[in-house]
């Protein structure tokens, strides 16, 4: 492979099947920042006091990582020192949440803190740092530029993702710029060595776990069983990790699923056999011995199998039209990308790179 990702590994992570029929016509994507709006929902009520500051701050053209490095500065301490709830896109406006260690400074000193690329908003107390994933969701508005589409066409596919949800596949961010996380692992599984540095191996091991998460997904949706549960599948609750095994899917199940109040899940692969059955263990079978290359790989780092949702509930949909121009407003579970949701609508043109994960 020469450290070169195979084509098989492109189309499954990067090109996946879409769910809901072709796209509409191409619009553009993030033609300034401000197009792509996104907002973190805590799954918390801040605790109100505490040796933690709770920075709740809106960024532009600003990655997450240089923010928390910024301020870690202002405040004097270790970069290691501030948390954040998820990573947010550089090239978008973002409101997020920061912790600090409250130390000497107060809120005031916090709520005055303005540069050209970031401004707190607002400030709480709280008792613990803020750890990665301490989120119930985050909450979109994406103005979609030159969507030269029929008002019907447009409406058709909204709610067909009101009612039916979206493939839950990891977006292109998950695999770095022009997928060079997937030229990591083809060179790693190649040579045998892992990449050199801490942050570029656990980059590399979640993009090999995204790719084989994503073509088991793209496998179910071109079987048409995606979105319905089935015995032996793992289903998921929605908005959370917890998952349990069906063994038959009653009218209670059926209207669960309906509902997007439980969903069927795919691998997040590791070692051993997912505990799936019938169908759904073919499909991931199937997908593992494509892909052996790199479930081997994961496996032999001693990851567990876990699960995900193969299905994401798109709430609180609506749009406005102004002039050529589209504009979406919805809300995403903890981990669930965007770029999902807006691939199963339109093709893109003129995208800048997305370079973070949309946690």
């Amino acid at each position: 492979m020469n450290g070169r990702r195979p084509d098989a590994w492109e189309k499954a992570a990067l090109q996946p099947l879409r769910a809901h029929g072709s796209a509409l016509p191409a619009a553009q994507l993030k033609a300034v920042p401000e197009d792509f709006h996104v907002e973190e929902q805590l799954s918390f009520e801040p605790s109100g006091s505490g040796p933690h500051w709770l920075l709740r701050v809106e960024k532009r053209s600003a990655n997450t990582r240089w923010v928390s490095a910024e301020i870690a500065r202002i405040a004097g301490v270790p970069a290691g020192d501030v948390g954040y709830g998820g990573l947010k896109d550089r090239h978008a406006v973002a409101v997020q949440w920061f912790s600090v260690p409250s130390l000497k400074t107060t809120a005031e000193f916090w709520n005055g803190v303005r540069t050209s690329e970031f401004k707190v908003l607002e400030t709480r107390a709280n008792l613990r740092k803020l750890r990665r994933g301490a989120l119930s969701g985050n909450r979109f508005r994406i103005r979609l530029r030159n969507a030269m589409w029929p008002n019907d066409q447009l409406d058709s596919k909204l709610e067909t993702l009101r009612k039916y949800g979206a493939p839950n596949y990891f977006g292109p961010q998950r695999f770095g710029r022009g997928g060079y996380n997937l030229d990591r692992v083809a060179a790693w599984v190649q040579s045998g060595a892992a990449p050199r540095g801490r942050a570029e191996r656990s980059f590399a091991l979640s993009a090999a776990r995204s790719l084989v998460f994503n073509a088991v997904l793209a496998r179910r949706v071109e079987a048409g069983d995606w979105s319905q549960l089935a015995a032996g599948d793992l289903a998921v609750l929605d908005g959370s990790g917890s998952h349990f095994s069906v063994s038959n899917v009653d009218e209670e199940l059926r209207r669960r699923s309906s509902e997007l109040d439980i969903h069927p899940s795919g691998p997040l692969w590791g070692r051993g056999l997912p505990s799936t059955q019938g169908q759904a263990l073919l499909h991931e079978l199937a997908v593992s011995h494509e892909l052996a290359p790199v479930t081997e790989l994961l496996a032999a780092q001693g990851l567990s199998q876990e699960r995900r949702a193969l299905r994401c509930a798109v709430r609180d949909l609506s749009v406005e039209r102004d002039a050529g121009n589209v504009t979406l407003s919805f809300f995403l579970g903890r981990g669930q990308f965007a770029t999902a949701v807006l691939r199963e609508i339109c093709a893109f043109e003129d995208v800048p790179e997305l370079d973070a994960d949309e946690d």
